[in-house]
């Protein structure tokens, strides 16, 4: 089966986005509209007694916060929300810190929610539950096919790709495709077991376990490849080493017709080649840059060309996320009120390959947890498992 992944079909679809820009949403019908309120309604598993805390930023569809605060009225929690200046925060603000101690759960639209140690402490220590709203800042995204599809085969999904990784022992990821993309990333069993250990990679999408860090709209990842599974730590060296040629990228209005080739050495970016002027601007912030997060989409509903604004959701498409030195003026120009920090770069596949080992993850952009029999079978309660996991909306 050929899934849509060329810059052809990038160029055709009606849903291609990299720069923020009005999308229609269409109409949902009142069934698909109700199927959106339950996802929402049980993702945030908000419980009485609970103080919630809402962090925001002034561009989010007030309604959002609405819908938040409905929830809270009507299980008996507390509500307070913080408005920051915008949502590129890197680490919480001190006057914002005093009032995330007293939470219980928190929703955030702030970059700082998965990165700042603060953050992450307040959910390891305190059980602290989060979801973070990268793709939900406007309600009329209820009118989605992603707002309504099934929330468990999600994790079926995520649950499904985890199996396809190595079961003991260390081993090599690597990614590649046609444009010569060769990307590899040495893993530890510790890095492996570290990240089966994430809510995320247990499939459980709703926020209701301890110290749970969730997406809504699920689901944005789970990371292949993320820090997290080294703690974080600044001093580990992973040995991540090798060449990427994106088709494209969030912050540039069209695919790559010369892919720049972006260069790791050692963990870090040490040369972007190639004479195009989008590898002129990715070489001015991100020689010295390192690798921050390499997602995969899960969500077979999701557009499958909409990157904006921080890489696409649909299965088996890839975002490299690399925070580069210094700021892009590129992308403050192109992109002044962009949820990520300018620092930040997004390079996106659709068609790669890879591999963990001796196991097949990713068939040239064809998520292979796809043809899982637990998930069809977790799909067919809910309809025609093919119709549900196999045909991508564009």
């Amino acid at each position: 089966m050929r899934i849509p992944n060329t810059n052809e079909d990038i160029l055709a679809s009606k849903t291609m986005r990299a720069i923020p820009r009005p999308v229609d949403y269409g109409q949902a019908s009142f069934t698909e509209y109700t199927q959106a309120l339950d996802n929402f309604h049980r993702i945030f598993a908000i419980r009485t007694g609970e103080h919630v805390v809402m962090l925001t930023d002034p561009l989010l569809d007030p309604r959002v916060v609405q819908a938040v605060q409905g929830i809270c009225k009507a299980r008996g929690a507390t509500f307070i929300s913080y408005m920051g200046e915008s949502t590129r925060y890197t680490e919480v603000p001190q006057e914002a810190r005093a009032l995330l101690e007293r939470a219980d759960f928190v929703v955030s639209t702030w970059f700082a929610s998965v990165f700042d140690p603060f953050c992450i402490n307040l959910r390891k220590t305190r059980g602290q539950r989060w979801i973070k709203i990268t793709f939900f800042r406007n309600v009329d995204l209820w009118n989605t096919p992603q707002a309504r599809y099934p929330v468990d085969i999600v994790g079926a999904l995520v649950r499904g790709t985890a199996r396809l990784y190595p079961e003991n022992g260390p081993f090599e990821m690597r990614i590649t495709d046609r444009r010569g993309t060769d990307f590899r990333v040495p893993f530890s069993a510790a890095m492996r077991d570290q990240m089966k250990r994430d809510n995320r990679w247990k499939g459980q999408y709703y926020a209701d376990q301890p110290g749970c860090y969730v997406h809504y709209m699920a689901t944005h990842g789970p990371n292949i490849y993320d820090p997290i599974m080294h703690g974080n730590d600044p001093n580990y060296k992973v040995g991540l080493n090798g060449v990427i040629y994106a088709q494209w990228g969030v912050g540039f209005e069209k695919p790559f017709k010369d892919p720049p080739g972006v260069e790791f050495r050692d963990d870090k970016v040490v040369a972007i080649h190639g004479k195009s002027e989008e590898a002129d601007i990715l070489r001015q912030f991100l020689i010295g840059g390192t690798l921050e997060e390499l997602g995969c989409g899960h969500v077979p509903k999701a557009p499958r060309f909409d990157i904006y604004p921080a890489g696409p959701n649909s299965p088996g498409a890839l975002h490299f996320g690399i925070n580069g030195v210094r700021e892009s003026e590129f992308f403050r120009r192109i992109m002044p009120n962009w949820e990520e920090p300018h620092v930040h770069m997004d390079l996106v596949t659709f068609d790669s390959t890879v591999t963990a080992g001796n196991n097949a993850l990713i068939d040239e952009g064809f998520l292979l947890s796809l043809r899982d029999p637990e998930v069809i079978e977790t799909a067919r309660k809910y309809g025609d498992p093919i119709e549900l996991l196999e045909q991508f909306p564009v």
